[in-house]
């Protein structure tokens, strides 16, 4: 029963309540930060708690009225309230539910963002530049700090390929939902005959691994530095700060030269390295879930077609949800929370499917 779940929920936040204000709990950190964690992750189910037990209550008070009271009009009132109480019981169940549903527990984590232009030649690094530009307004939008890692220029504008660094609150549980490949269907500048081209471009969203996670030796890693180098690959930096970093084991290779300092690049490279180990692991999480899932929207497969964006129309299909929006430039200036929140519902809703299967 919900309510069982929920009392049980309400002892629990209670304890953590009870040793966070406990003198000694503050001697431990960790201890402390991880009880600190729980409790803002119940303080939702809580306050759905609180809300619910009130209206059970209301509930069983209008009941009783109409059961034992004689006045009629006092009769009456309670009749009306008891239809409004129970007009609220189902939504305000399912949304418990829905708090109730285990969160993926890297949705907490940064996230790092990799675009890569795909087919379409020029066209697609252009689109691949209008991606990031893209990703960086919604970052501003939700208060998130961004830091390009790494890029490679394409020659009509835009990037061949770009990674950067997303910090902030539930940054990856929000932006994993765009990993994958993104299409593009518009008339290229460089296109003289007023042709729609279609191209594309890949976006891979990793959570980042914290060291705990990864356990890096430094004798996997084999470093190599090197010149920075800009727009047409002259040398902007003549000391040797860009850092490529090989891990033996897996062949994963990752480089780093936006910073002009060695030691920032070797950080930043670490913590792509990391990330793009413990992907390895966290995919196959990814894979036993949506085996058991029709149509889960964020398996982080970088091979599907998940969005087209297309200009002569002014709309954007998100093709996981069948989701076609008709304001493409608001999308594609930031505002493509709307897309993560409906993401967010569809996979919330298969989600609850399976935890009541």
């Amino acid at each position: 029963m919900l309510l069982d779940k929920l009392q049980v929920l309400h002892a629990r936040y209670q304890e953590i309540e009870k040793e966070m204000n406990d003198p000694d709990a503050m001697s431990d950190m960790s201890r402390f930060v991880k009880l600190n964690k729980d409790y803002k992750d119940l303080s939702p189910i809580m306050e759905a708690y609180t809300n619910y037990s009130n209206l059970l209550s209301n509930i069983k008070i209008a009941k009783d009225i109409l059961m034992n009271e004689r006045d009629e009009e006092f009769r009456s009132l309670a009749k009306d309230e008891l239809f409004l109480y129970n007009e609220q019981v189902e939504p305000l169940e399912e949304h418990i539910r829905m708090l109730l549903i285990p969160k993926d527990p890297q949705d907490d984590k940064n996230a790092i963002v990799e675009i890569r232009a795909g087919t379409g030649g020029d066209e697609a690094g252009i689109f691949a530049g209008d991606l990031f530009r893209m990703y960086q307004k919604y970052c501003e939008t939700r208060g998130w700090k961004t830091e390009i890692v790494d890029f490679t220029d394409a020659s009509q504008g835009g990037f061949k390929e770009v990674i950067f660094n997303v910090t902030g609150e539930n940054v990856y549980g929000d932006l994993k939902y765009e990993s994958g490949v993104h299409r593009v269907q518009r008339v290229p500048k460089t296109e003289t005959q007023g042709r729609i081209h279609t191209s594309a471009a890949s976006v891979a969203i990793l959570p980042e691994a914290d060291e705990v996670d990864v356990e890096l030796k430094e004798s996997d890693i084999r470093k190599d530095t090197y010149c920075s180098s800009g727009p047409g690959g002259q040398s902007v930096n003549t000391t040797y700060s860009a850092i490529r970093l090989t891990h033996i084991p897996t062949g994963i290779v990752v480089t780093c030269q936006d910073q002009k300092s060695q030691l920032k690049n070797l950080a930043q490279a670490m913590r792509v390295l990391r990330a793009r180990i413990y992907e390895i692991e966290y995919q196959k999480y990814l894979d036993d879930i949506s085996s058991k899932r029709k149509t889960m929207v964020s398996t982080g497969d970088r091979s599907a077609k998940i969005r087209t964006y297309n200009w002569p129309q002014g709309r954007v299909t998100d093709h996981r949800i069948n989701l076609t929006l008709y304001n493409l430039q608001s999308i594609i200036n930031g505002d493509i929370q709307e897309l993560i929140d409906k993401l967010q519902i569809a996979e919330n809703a298969e989600r609850l499917k399976g935890e009541i299967a």
